[in-house]
């Protein structure tokens, strides 16, 4: 008996139920037929909008599969059990009520479970037809013809980049599941800006390696390019403006319009940066020093450092510096992870002190705060005899901070990011500096040293410290007093 192809499944399947098939359904339905159909490589990404009905498509669709090759096996991965548990139960649903799959219902009860079923099939397999797993069960032993990803990436396991790389590693394991002729499908919404729902490299992202890379992607957002909505009978454009309004935009972008953004709304919105990619220039007019970026004139600077001695594990030591202007603007334009480097552990501080410097001269800055609590209480001096070797005029300010580090985050930031006052260097956009501000949350637990010395750089007074005497690098840029010899040859 020749078998129906999968939207004459699904047409059957909707007039049983009294339903119509929106637009944006055939499309997936079509898609979801050409990918099983292809010969070679099928791995399949689906983005659509919330209640769009992917789930329900992607249901019929693997209804249709044990329908046409009832051998088939079908491995549900979610991000918990319940969730891939609700996808097996629905397949469960079309195959009793669909004209065409009867007799795939077994008659034994224990081959049709919540979690698992297996269908009427000739070949004698290990497997069962349908499993559903939660994402971290063990699935070792098994063997799938069929993958189905449906909504593994969740907020509570992609908020860090610990749980991230945590949820990349299970699902790596799912291709020693696979069968070589096998099809992989993902359904889902971005649920943070690393999400793992990329196809293509993104060199905004630290986390460049796209996770689906040469993954078919069909994405159906809730508004085309032109606005109109993508299932008009069910979402008119005042419900969907509602809509936004009622979830909030990071809310709405990530899971209506499918931007890879954070669900949860960001306190340190990145998007409120200015980036530029103006140099440092210092010029001399009036036997006076002036410094500019980009063109700009810069009237004061304030440099942070915030060291730790972790070599990549806890803390991190960070080295920040922001100009301001004359129309009161910042400009924050280096930011340095300090790492030491290999001449041992005696050696760490004094490595340090050594790039701190480095970072000094390269920025032409007259001073630099260190946080002296904890470790850094031996450092100023560390740092002031490294000055004195390396013949740089800089002030050594020593820091003592009582306050929370959350608290000097947020007062430092709020404000300045409301005005849209802070501008950022493009190379400091390809540091985790920009990642910690997407990430950081009051009461959370992500990174939070680079964060920590810009803070500290915003809250500082700006510093108008002379060129220090007897030294040949000055930085006397700031405006301080300039010293002149007047002729006194008149009498009074």
């Amino acid at each position: 008996m020749m078998k129906v192809d999968f939207f004459e499944f699904v047409f059957l399947w909707l007039r049983l139920q009294n339903l119509k098939m929106p637009a944006h359904q055939k499309k997936i339905a079509k898609w979801l037929s050409k990918i099983w159909h292809r010969e070679g490589s099928r791995q399949a990404l689906l983005m659509a909008f919330r209640n769009s009905g992917k789930s329900t498509v992607v249901g019929l669709f693997c209804a249709w599969v044990l329908y046409v090759r009832p051998d088939c096996r079908i491995l549900v991965m979610a991000a918990d059990h319940a969730l891939a548990k609700k996808m097996v139960r629905n397949v469960k649903r079309i195959i009793e009520q669909h004209p065409l799959t009867g007799k795939l219902k077994p008659g034994r009860l224990d081959q049709w479970a919540s979690d698992q079923f297996t269908v009427n099939r000739d070949l004698e397999l290990r497997d069962p037809s349908m499993l559903a797993k939660g994402l971290g069960a063990n699935i070792t032993g098994l063997r799938a013809d069929l993958i189905i990803c449906d909504d593994v990436e969740v907020p509570k396991n992609c908020d860090s980049p610990l749980k991230r790389l945590d949820m990349r590693e299970k699902l790596n394991e799912l291709d020693y599941i696979l069968t070589p002729d096998g099809m992989q499908l993902y359904i889902g919404t971005p649920h943070t800006f690393y999400t793992i729902y990329q196809t293509e490299p993104d060199a905004a992202k630290t986390e460049t390696e796209p996770f689906l890379r040469g993954f078919d992607k069909l994405e159906i957002p809730i508004l085309d390019a032109a606005g109109n909505s993508a299932w008009p009978e069910r979402f008119s454009v005042e419900k969907i403006a509602d809509i936004r309004l009622r979830s909030g935009e990071n809310k709405f972008l990530s899971q209506m319009l499918l931007k890879p953004v954070n669900i949860t709304d960001s306190v340190l919105n990145p998007g409120r940066l200015r980036p530029y990619d103006g140099e440092i220039s210092v010029a001399y007019s009036g036997g006076r020093e002036i410094l500019k970026i980009g063109g700009r004139r810069m009237l004061s600077a304030s440099c942070w450092w915030d060291p730790a001695f972790g070599a990549g594990k806890g803390d991190n030591s960070v080295i920040a510096c922001v100009f301001s202007d004359e129309e009161g603007k910042f400009w924050l334009h280096d930011l340095e992870y300090l790492k030491p480097g290999e001449d041992g552990e005696e050696n760490i501080a004094g490595r340090q002190c050594e790039m701190v410097v480095d970072f000094l001269v390269r920025n032409a800055l007259p001073s630099v705060r260190v946080e002296v609590n904890g470790i850094g209480r031996f450092l100023p001096g560390i740092l002031r005899q490294t000055l004195n070797r390396r013949r740089y005029g800089a002030a050594v300010l020593e820091m003592y901070s009582s306050r929370s580090k959350e608290n000097r985050i947020l007062e430092a930031f709020e404000v300045v990011l409301a005005a849209q006052a802070l501008h950022v260097h493009k190379k400091i956009w390809s540091t985790p500096f920009i990642e910690e501000m997407r990430e950081w949350q009051i009461g959370g637990a992500a990174h939070d040293d680079a964060l920590d010395a810009v803070a500290g750089c915003l809250s500082s007074e700006p510093i108008r410290i002379g060129a220090g005497a007897g030294f040949e690098n000055k930085a006397g840029w700031q405006g301080g007093a300039v010293q002149f010899a007047a002729e006194a040859d008149f009498n009074l």
